[in-house]
């Protein structure tokens, strides 16, 4: 028998409890982050007050992305990564911010631990997060691929597979409603999920017809297969 290690882990109540900086907390039926109040630069006040700053040294853009804008923030008590986002509300970060939360408590891989998220006063939003020095080195993609292995064997859940809440992949939609069998999980919410925002986008009948026969056959394709709930973040 294989055994399939795919799923979802739930969230506890906070992230775990960082020094020097408060841990941020959400209700699970609504997801909440403290909101920054509607200064004319709320990532500048959080720095220089919960960060913990005294003063902003630097800010470096950094490139890579295509949705957000990213930035370094160097200060005086250590580096701060900082995405915004200047069309989409808090709710995107939000998403971002809990999964990584969940990423970080299996205390396997070295994820950015977020620290805040907040609106922008002219629109859209922002998130604060731990600045992880990676480096130019590939480094050993084996130890990465085994210490994958252990961040998507951490997490369980008796709620099945799923999230706690909606996120997103890139700024897409990504629905996460709780499912007691992951095939089902993943035919619709995955694959059927896309293939109707294709449809609906581009209006290819051929893919979408093609892609709900792949999904009423899926369960063929893991037969002797054992499905049991762990963390996947995509």
């Amino acid at each position: 028998m294989v055994a399939l290690h795919m799923g979802f882990i739930s969230l506890t109540p906070s992230f775990p409890s960082l020094p020097c900086f408060p841990p941020l907390s959400f209700n699970k039926r609504r997801p909440f982050f403290p909101m920054a109040a509607m200064s004319d630069d709320p990532i500048r006040d959080w720095i220089l007050s919960e960060g913990k700053a005294t003063q902003i040294t630097k800010i470096s853009p950094i490139g890579g992305g295509c949705i957000n804008l990213a930035s370094r923030y160097d200060t005086d008590a250590g580096s701060f990564f900082v995405k915004t986002n200047r069309s989409i509300g808090p709710s995107m970060f939000e998403g971002e911010a809990l999964g990584l939360g969940a990423m970080y408590e299996t205390k396997t891989i070295t994820v950015p631990r977020p620290f805040k998220v907040g609106p922008l006063p002219t629109g859209g939003s922002y998130i604060i997060m731990e600045f992880v020095e990676f480096g130019f080195s590939r480094g050993d993609q084996s130890v990465l691929g085994r210490k994958l292995a252990e961040m998507h064997k951490a997490g369980k859940s008796n709620k099945g597979f799923g999230f706690d809440v909606e996120n997103t992949i890139g700024s897409t939609p990504q629905i996460n409603t709780w499912t007691s069998d992951w095939i089902e999980f993943y035919a619709e919410h995955r694959l059927g999920y896309q293939l109707k925002l294709a449809l609906d986008q581009y209006g290819d009948s051929t893919i979408y017809q093609r892609g709900q026969r792949l999904m009423k056959n899926l369960a063929l394709l893991f037969e002797n297969c054992r499905h049991r709930a762990m963390l996947v973040t995509w």
